[in-house]
This record gives C-alpha cells, sequence and structure tokens, in this order.
C-alpha cells in the first residue's frame, strides 16, 4: 500500500448518517441501520464511530480507481431503493497530535443509486473513530491508498 497526504477542512454534513439530521425514518442514523448489512458481507465497521467525517478536499477532486469494498443492491431502508456503496483505506492525522494516525474508510455511497443527501464532489466522508475535537473549519491530514483513490487538480472550466 502507498499511502499519500492531502490536507483537508471539515466542514459540515446532512446528518443523516448519525442521526443528528432528525429524519424521523432514520431516527438513530442511516449507519444504524447500514452497518448490519456490510457485516453480512464481511465489512464490520463497528469499531468506528456510527457517524461520518465530512473532509473537504477542495481544490482537489478524486477519481476512483479500485475500491477496498464495493456492495451492490444493498437495501437496507424501506424508504428508499438498494443502494450501492464502497469503501477505501484511509487514516486521519490531527494538527499537534503524535503517535499511530486515526485509521478509517471512506464511506463511499454511490450517487447513481443515492435518491437524497448528495455530497459535494470535493468532500469525503470518513469513517474512524469518535473525533471530538473535531468542528467545521478544522484542517487534518488525511492519507488515502493510490491504488485505490487518486487525487486531481481541479480544472479551471469547473
Amino acid at each position: 500500500m502507498a499511502w499519500y497526504s492531502v490536507q483537508g477542512v471539515v466542514v459540515r454534513g446532512h446528518g443523516v448518517a448519525s442521526g443528528q439530521a432528525g429524519d424521523v425514518r432514520y431516527p438513530e442514523g442511516t449507519l444504524a441501520l447500514q452497518i448490519p448489512h456490510f457485516l453480512e458481507r464481511g465489512l464490520d465497521l463497528r469499531p468506528f464511530y456510527r457517524g461520518t467525517l465530512n473532509v473537504s478536499i477542495a481544490p482537489l477532486r478524486y477519481t476512483i480507481v479500485r475500491p477496498k469494498y464495493t456492495f451492490r443492491g444493498v437495501a437496507w431502508s424501506p424508504h428508499i431503493p438498494p443502494e450501492d456503496f464502497s469503501f477505501f483505506d484511509c487514516r486521519v492525522r490531527l494538527p499537534g497530535e503524535s503517535g499511530p494516525p486515526h485509521e478509517g474508510l471512506i464511506y463511499y455511497p454511490h450517487p447513481e443509486t443515492k435518491p437524497e443527501h448528495f455530497q459535494d464532489p470535493y468532500v469525503l466522508e470518513i469513517m474512524t473513530s469518535f473525533l471530538d475535537e473535531m468542528t467545521d473549519g478544522d484542517v487534518l491530514l488525511l492519507e488515502m491508498d493510490d491504488a485505490q483513490l487518486i487525487l486531481e487538480s481541479r480544472h479551471t472550466s469547473d
């Protein structure tokens, strides 16, 4: 695995993954309903916080190369059609923090199967341990595997 780093900025998410949005369909969050489906397919997300850390990498954008996991047609809710999901290895390093990075996964609901709550194309959703000191606008270092995702500069025509 060849890790590379990019600086990212924490941005506000929709709050549906963690249940903070107050959506009556998902009072405990969408991840609470999705995690058992991923577990039965071989991915255990229970060690991670049950929410995502939304990190903007603008002006960079990402291109998917080879996800670590991809699950198609996950019927996790009676309220929406089945969705496709991919996951990518990542690590989070916080400013001023010594020691090993926080291991994590990039959580990627495929937009072509996602019915609502779309992300900005420069935002990655990170699943990792709970980082209570992180708030909107905080800067962190995101490490990714270049065999799974690559980053590109934004073109001027964007």
